[in-house]
C-alpha cells in the first residue's frame, strides 16, 4: 500500500464555530467518500485557516466526525493580499492502492476557484 496525499478546501460564509464545524465536516466527508476511504486509511491531516478565521480549530470538526486517533494539526495560512477570505484548507496523508492520478482532490463551493487544475 502506498502513501498518498489529498488536498481540499472550503470557503466559509462566516467565522462562527458551528458553521466551521459543519463546513469542514462536509469537506472531510467528501474527501473520504470520493476517494473510497475509511478513517483507518488516514495517516495525518494538516489544516490551515486564513487569518480571518479564529472562532474554532478546524481539527475540532474532524474529532466530531469520529476521526479521533489520527494526528491532526492546525496552522494559519499566509496573509496574502487579495487571497480568498475565510478558507480552510487540508492536506491529508493516507494509505491507498489508488494511483496518484486517481486521487480526488476536493474543493467545495467558492474554494473550487483555488485549484481549478485539480478540483473535482
Amino acid at each position: 500500500m502506498a502513501v498518498r496525499a489529498v488536498r481540499g478546501a472550503v470557503q466559509l460564509e462566516r467565522d462562527e464555530a458551528g458553521h466551521m464545524e459543519e463546513q469542514v465536516g462536509a469537506l472531510l466527508t467528501a474527501v473520504l467518500e470520493r476517494n473510497g476511504l475509511a478513517t483507518d486509511d488516514l495517516i495525518s491531516i494538516w489544516f490551515t485557516a486564513t487569518p480571518d478565521l479564529h472562532s474554532d480549530f478546524p481539527a475540532a470538526a474532524a474529532r466530531k466526525l469520529g476521526i479521533v486517533d489520527v494526528p491532526l494539526i492546525c496552522a494559519q495560512e499566509l496573509d496574502v493580499e487579495g487571497a480568498l477570505p475565510r478558507v480552510v484548507r487540508i492536506l491529508a496523508h493516507l494509505e491507498s492502492d489508488r494511483p496518484r492520478a486517481d486521487i480526488a482532490h476536493v474543493y467545495l463551493g467558492a474554494a473550487a476557484a483555488l485549484r481549478k487544475d485539480i478540483a473535482q
